[in-house]
């Protein structure tokens, strides 16, 4: 099961209220709170369009640039100790330290495929 959604370069989350009984969301990876709901799937993934389309007008009637989600840069804070290893790692390595966090990043996310 897949727990996001996504819309016009978007990710949306997609979470069930049990007492309520009804499905909800926000948008991810922007500091702007865009949430929707629906009682049904098929509602939470209009309602969520419709989210996305209503921030996107917002943004342009108020002369705004949209945030864009998941630019490829992030802080991470670490240990000193795990910090140190990792850039005497990598430049042993002849590589960035940008470069060594990228590839352990995305050598764990292949593995957690399977």
């Amino acid at each position: 099961m897949n727990n996001t959604m996504n819309y016009k370069g978007y990710i949306g989350s997609v979470e069930f209220s049990e007492a309520d009984g009804m499905f909800y969301g926000k948008v991810m990876g922007i500091r702007a709170l865009v949430s929707y709901e629906g009682e049904t799937a098929k509602e939470l993934i209009e309602d969520f369009h419709g989210a996305v389309d209503d921030y996107l007008a917002l943004c342009e009637a108020d002369g705004k640039e949209p945030e864009k989600a998941y630019k490829g840069s992030f802080n991470v804070r670490i240990s000193p100790e795990l910090h140190r290893a990792a850039a005497v790692f990598a430049a042993a390595h002849q590589i960035s330290l940008n470069s060594f966090v990228e590839n352990a990043v995305s050598n764990e996310l292949a593995m957690q495929k399977g």
